[in-house]
């Protein structure tokens, strides 16, 4: 209920500002401050989230001996799905070039400089220069400067690090959790101001460059929901034809979540009933209990793609043309910082705004996509959803313990009106039996 109160209210805010910015467009102008102040507190969230969440992931995920063969084979299939959704949203962005065509008042440079959200130097022209300035002088700086990269590549040594000690680092490890647990409230709380962030950024952005702009967000909105959708048809559909399941049986049983997931935004809030029913469906309940946590740090695949994206509009707007050696470097950039994503509305502003600034980029995009985070955070934190609950019958595939029969039981359970299931079975009898055997094994 809180979240769906934050949504509606989001989405008042959305109608207002443009209502706002159409009739009163020199007032609507001044409300850019409130959207300033709004990226502003999201940038100050940036280092210590990003720091405790990375670590705790790492340290806690990140010692193959203690995972074994499941934990290896989750973290793989992660990494290759991620990868894919990072391409998917690299090539869109360059197909539909949805940066192209806004208007130079879209925002005040001054004002953004002065609220310290744009780049003062210049984007980084060579590939040697961008990997030097990964590696941190000094962390304190880092954290200043809000330099994502740099927080991650000592996030790493800091992690591996921990897991060298081992249980001597667990009081630190201690406190680490409960900065993570402190920093998801404060992020809570931050969103709270999303409301009047996002009205005074729509209401400004109208203000200034009049209705037809609507059309330009129109188009971003367009663009990224057709990359969702083609990483669903594609990647998604192709790991479920792997575990012999029906994507669209799938998508039906987890209905429920993903309706909550997209009219929240928030992960979390679906992230309970998703569990219960993917152990309905036929999953052991030791996968879904380590694969769905940990796909929620290493594999949020819609807000993955959306990032991608969300670099190659940036740099758009500014004028900047990415060079492919600058867009691989800067996946392989969003590979490590998107993991750092909490399960919370709008964090993926953090996230951007650090790995923008990593790379020198004028942070201007930010303020315009804030205008209309909601409608992106919708689709794309459905698809972290359904990615992840795809990834537990995955592996419970790859380690052949996957139940068909409970998942057809279930299925026949759910179909209420007749006809609308596929039924998918094993392709033999002894497939079957197999399956029983390891699951009576384990």
């Amino acid at each position: 209920m809180k979240h769906s109160k934050l949504t509606l209210l989001i989405f008042a805010a959305l109608i207002l500002g443009v209502i706002f910015g159409h009739f009163c467009p020199d007032m609507a102008v001044k409300m850019r401050v409130l959207a300033v102040i709004f990226l502003r507190m999201v940038k100050m969230i940036i280092a210590p989230l990003l720091f405790a969440t990375l670590v705790i992931g790492l340290a806690g995920h990140g010692d193959v001996k203690k995972l074994g063969k499941i934990g290896l084979k989750t973290i793989i299939y992660f990494e290759i799905v991620t990868t894919l959704a990072l391409i998917i949203g690299l090539t869109m962005g360059n197909i539909f070039n949805p940066g192209r065509g806004f208007g130079t008042g879209v925002a005040n440079p001054q004002l953004l400089k002065e609220a310290g959200l744009m780049a003062v130097t210049t984007p980084h022209t060579s590939v040697s220069e961008m990997i030097m300035n990964i590696f941190p002088t000094s962390i304190i700086q880092s954290m200043a400067e809000g330099n994502l990269l740099q927080i991650v590549v000592f996030a790493i040594f800091f992690a591996v690090a921990i897991c060298a000690v081992g249980q001597k680092a667990k009081p630190v490890m201690d406190v680490l959790e409960s900065v993570s647990q402190i920093m998801f409230k404060f992020t809570e709380y931050v969103m709270y101001f999303a409301p009047l962030g996002i009205f005074g950024a729509i209401a400004a952005t109208v203000g200034s460059n009049g209705l037809s702009i609507l059309k330009n967000y129109f188009k971003i909105i367009f663009s990224l929901y057709t990359a969702l959708a083609v990483f669903v048809l594609l990647v998604l559909f192709i790991a479920c034809k792997y575990a012999r399941i029906s994507l669209r049986n799938l998508l039906k049983v987890i209905q429920e979540p993903a309706f909550l997931a997209f009219t929240t935004a928030s992960s979390e809030a679906a992230f309970p009933k998703a569990i219960d029913l993917m152990e309905r469906f036929g999953v052991p309940q030791n996968i879904v209990s380590f694969v769905m946590p940990t796909g929620y740090t290493f594999n949020l695949d819609g807000s993955t793609l959306y990032l991608a994206m969300a670099v190659i509009f940036s740099s758009q707007i500014c004028g900047i043309d990415l060079g492919l050696n600058q867009q691989i470097l800067i996946m392989l950039a969003l590979m490590l910082t998107s993991k750092g994503i909490a399960g919370v509305p709008r964090v993926s502003l953090v996230v951007l705004a650090g790995t923008l600034a990593s790379f020198n980029i004028p942070l201007i995009g930010v303020a315009i996509l804030l205008g209309i985070d909601q409608i992106l955070d919708m689709g794309r934190t459905t698809v972290n959803l359904v990615g992840n609950c795809v990834a537990t019958v995955v592996i419970a595939r790859w380690e052949n313990v996957f139940d068909y029969d409970k998942m057809n039981s279930y299925i026949k359970e759910c179909d209420n009106e007749g006809g609308v299931w596929n039924i998918i079975t094993p392709k033999t009898a002894s497939e079957t039996i197999n399956v029983t055997e390891e699951e009576t094994k384990g």
